[in-house]
């Protein structure tokens, strides 16, 4: 795709970065995001893993953090536009790794977000990789759906318990497998149910924690289908008593609310990671057709593959509209953006980023289903989007319950 943008107000600063980080992308992200994904899990997380040289470089571009963009004389409205150009082009480099970059550095962020300068500055001086533990293994959708009757069902017990101990919580229980970055991170945003709650899983608190505490341990990083570049594995608790200091949300009318906020705030950033893995597999596609020869002329110039191009192009470039569009108007109007529009861009830029690149691996034939090319691992990276950060229909019903 050239590098023509429809954003008329890109100044040369935000160029400049998008060229950085599309460089970086290239050199750095797309040939360790394919090493790794040929990797097992275990060898993925481990301490000598290329995945840590990516955050050592990654460090070093500066975008990562609370300080991203602060020195800049940019408006909110360039920052936020800016922001969705960085996450476009590092997930057109590999999305996996993106994530795990997007993880560094997440929980002074959150600190600060939610006013905790003091944990700001206790997490910052950490520099580490967060998570955001949320998943659990007895619980998939309804652990999610506050919007649902299920969530306020008294009889729907929690994975994770917590109970108070005097001004302190103690944590049983476990997340699932599915936590990213859940066997290397060194802090996290836990959320975790009241084990007496008396309204189902919308009764619980909200912890911005260290991961070292006494009686928390790791499970195995998992094995899975795509962005095989993130890691994702189980945290358990066993009395892990976590003191008051590291509690930002509690009860049953804060609970919920950050549910809709975080989840809200995810389905943002996902609809722009992910127009940079559908023009990732664009891209391949296009530069195949222009060099693949068949019936004596390059594919690009049969028309039935010219219409699929253009079909993919046009996906691509309205998926980018919207998700830019919803993600300007969450930085700059107070409150952010309706949980509807927020989920409106992860539901529809991940099913146009699935169907965009299931229809490169039709213009690459039976290329496209081998290792040799990279499409087969974009697809299969875009597949997983239809379910991270909640499965596209629960969110379609959540947000319906919004209109």
């Amino acid at each position: 795709m050239s590098d023509f943008d429809l954003d008329t107000d890109l100044t040369d600063e935000m160029l400049a970065i998008r060229d950085r980080c599309r460089q970086f992308a290239r050199e750095v992200l797309r040939p360790v995001g394919a090493r790794l994904d040929r990797m097992s899990a275990e060898e993925v997380a481990a301490r000598d893993s290329p995945l840590r040289d990516v955050l050592r470089q990654y460090r070093g571009l500066g975008f990562g953090g609370a300080a991203q963009f602060a020195d800049s004389d940019l408006t909110v409205r360039q920052k936020a536009l800016l922001h969705g150009l960085v996450l476009e082009e590092l997930a057109w480099g590999d999305v996996g790794l993106m994530i795990t970059c997007g993880l560094y550095n997440i929980t002074p962020v959150v600190a600060q977000s939610f006013g905790r300068p003091d944990l700001a500055e206790f997490f910052g001086a950490r520099d580490e990789i967060g998570c955001l533990a949320v998943t659990e293994p007895n619980h998939g959708s309804d652990h999610i759906g506050f919007t649902e009757p299920a969530y306020r069902d008294a009889r729907i017990k929690p994975s994770l318990r917590a109970r108070r101990s005097g001004e302190d919580y103690i944590l049983n229980g476990q997340k699932a497998a599915w936590v990213s970055c859940g066997t290397i991170a060194g802090s996290g945003i836990i959320l975790a149910v009241f084990e007496d709650s008396k309204a189902g899983l919308s009764d619980g608190v909200v912890l911005l924690m260290p991961l070292d505490l006494p009686g928390i341990t790791r499970g195995k990083p998992l094995e899975k289908l795509g962005q095989r570049s993130l890691n994702q594995g189980e945290i358990f608790f066993d009395e892990v008593l976590v003191p008051r200091r590291f509690v930002i949300a509690e009860g049953p009318e804060a609970y919920p609310f950050i549910w809709e906020n975080y989840l809200g705030n995810a389905n943002v950033h996902m609809g722009q990671q992910f127009v940079g893995v559908a023009r990732a597999a664009y891209d391949h596609a296009l530069e195949y057709a222009k060099q693949r020869v068949q019936g004596g002329r390059p594919i690009v110039e049969h028309q039935a593959v010219k219409m699929r191009l253009f079909n993919m192009f046009q996906k691509v470039e309205v998926a980018r509209s919207h998700a830019r569009r919803v993600a300007i108007a969450a930085a700059v109007r107070p409150g952010g953006v309706p949980f509807q529009y927020a989920t409106s861009s992860k539901v529809f830029c991940t099913q146009m980023a699935f169907e965009v690149a299931s229809e490169a691996i039709q213009v690459l034939g039976g290329n496209g289903l081998t290792r040799e090319y990279p499409v087969e691992k974009i697809f299969r990276d875009a597949r997983a989007s239809l379910i991270e950060d909640g499965e596209n229909g629960m969110l379609s019903l959540m947000a319906a319950a919004r209109l």
